[in-house]
């Protein structure tokens, strides 16, 4: 029996390219948005579900399970990038990045856990981002909200296993996507102390992006994580350095690893 999939954030990017690629392979997919267009997905059901809205959450879930009678494997993939000094990133959008990137997951799977508790079988896959290990300079809020997904995919992981139920985090590092034009941004002040060095550095995360993988190797990592009877807690998804930074991290001293931060950043 094909396993029944939902995927948040699947209008673009790299859910899009995961709901396709799982749909090929022969399961019946799912995709969300927060404004479905009809007739632009080929082999996949778009949704809606807005993650700022529990109601809205819990409607799509209902809506799957009632057309399939079951839930197989939720895949939290929607976020939103955000960028900014600290000191000139309103409050406001960085509690609209927590709504979004933790929060509006966090409802998801509580929306689901009842679900997949009665089929006494499920998994729950947290698209979170390797940012999510480190603080990297204008991105404290993305990585600050990824990292805490991290640890709350650890917890609830413990606290459904004797359900039957798997949690999993995917982080992935740059891949080329539009994520860049849905990001929010504080803006570059002209006469600000950060102005250049954030310049500087909103020009290289746009260009990690623009240069970054191909998104079919996060569906691609997706789908033999779905496969698995075993998953993994934790997998990283990117490039070589990208995750061997995880591990320096882990070895180096702490204002060795941020020399080396900073210097990369031109900082």
């Amino acid at each position: 029996m094909s396993k029944v999939i939902l995927i948040t954030g699947a209008s673009s990017g790299i859910g899009k390219i995961t709901a396709g690629h799982l749909s090929s392979k022969g399961f019946k997919v799912y995709g969300t948005s927060r404004n479905p267009k009809p007739g632009k997905n080929d082999n996949f059901t778009l949704i809606k579900l807005d993650l700022h809205d529990k109601v809205s959450i819990e409607k799509a879930i209902e809506f799957v399970k009632s057309k399939e009678g079951r839930l197989d494997v939720v895949i939290n993939n929607a976020g939103m990038g955000i960028t900014g000094p600290i000191e000139e990133t309103e409050t406001e959008e960085m509690r609209k990045a927590f709504e979004t990137n933790f929060f509006g997951a966090i409802e998801v799977m509580k929306a689901v856990l009842p679900v997949m508790r009665e089929q006494k079988m499920g998994v729950i896959i947290n698209v979170t981002s390797i940012a999510g290990y480190m603080g990297l300079p204008f991105r404290g809020i993305y990585s600050a909200a990824k990292g805490a997904l991290e640890l709350v995919t650890e917890s609830v992981s413990m606290e459904v296993k004797a359900f039957g139920i798997k949690v999993v985090n995917v982080a992935p590092g740059d891949f080329a996507t539009n994520i860049a034009s849905g990001r929010y941004h504080s803006p570059v002040i002209r006469d600000s102390v950060y102005a250049p060095v954030y310049q500087n550095n909103l020009d290289l995360m746009n260009d990690h992006v623009n240069t970054g993988q191909d998104p079919i190797e996060m569906a691609e990592k997706i789908y033999r994580i779905i496969d698995d009877s075993s998953p993994k807690l934790h997998y990283k998804v990117g490039e070589s350095m990208q995750k061997f930074s995880i591990v320096l991290k882990r070895i180096l001293p702490d204002r060795f690893y941020e020399k080396l931060i900073m210097k990369y950043y031109g900082m």
